[in-house]
């Protein structure tokens, strides 16, 4: 399982294996200087911040690694067994569709495909291939997401939500109240969403993204 401090340990292995500091690491991928420092690491009451997928991939990109060395420096995993950790695959467009979901947003019934996620999700995880472009650049159309319905969502943290008339939608949320969400994309082109918890069917947490 992938957590807070395997990640930045990675980034920190990755940029020793280098002889690299983690701002040159940074600099090195094209990134601010500051990204990886330990003060980005959490914030100013304590929640964790994680690095977006997107910084990761650059850093990949520019040091010619793997993501399975990289997880490796972070104890993630040495070996993984791909065929050991099959989750349900979704598009987006059958996921606005009934019979896939119950109430609580957890997978149901038949027409899921599968994919292979080696770091082993919890048990309740799914992934959805992405459509649309309100979350560029961080996800592309056609990148598959991996969600978990069973973890608790804050503010600030990435999201898909489904709205009782079907609309599926990675967003990231802005505020929820006992009355409605604020969902803002990271495109500037879209405009923020307020959706109503009358209007609202379910809403997950992003875990992951394999682009």
């Amino acid at each position: 399982m992938i957590s807070h401090r395997n990640i930045w340990n990675a980034i920190d292995a990755l940029a020793e294996r280098k002889g690299l500091s983690v701002s040159a690491l940074a600099r090195a991928a094209g990134l601010d200087s500051t990204s990886f420092n330990p003060s980005k690491r959490t914030s100013k009451d304590g929640r964790e911040r994680w690095p977006s997928t997107e910084s990761l991939a650059k850093i990949l990109d520019a040091t010619n690694e793997d993501m399975d060395s990289f997880l490796a420096g972070g104890g993630v995993y040495t070996q993984p067994d791909v065929h050991e950790s099959p989750i349900p695959l979704l598009g987006f467009a059958q996921a606005g569709t009934g019979g896939f979901f119950d109430s609580g947003g957890f997978p149901v019934g038949h027409g899921w495909d599968e994919v292979h996620f080696p770091v082993g999700p919890d048990a309740n995880a799914y992934a959805l291939e992405v459509s649309g472009d309100s979350m560029l650049p961080l996800y592309r159309d056609g990148d598959v997401i991996i969600v978990s319905p069973s973890e608790q969502v804050r503010r600030g943290d990435r999201v898909v939500v489904r709205t009782q008339d079907g609309e599926v939608m990675a967003k990231i949320l802005h505020r929820q109240t006992a009355n409605q969400i604020e969902l803002h994309s990271i495109n500037p082109e879209h405009e923020p969403r307020i959706i109503k918890s009358m209007d609202l069917d379910w809403i997950a947490r992003i875990l992951w993204a394999s682009q």
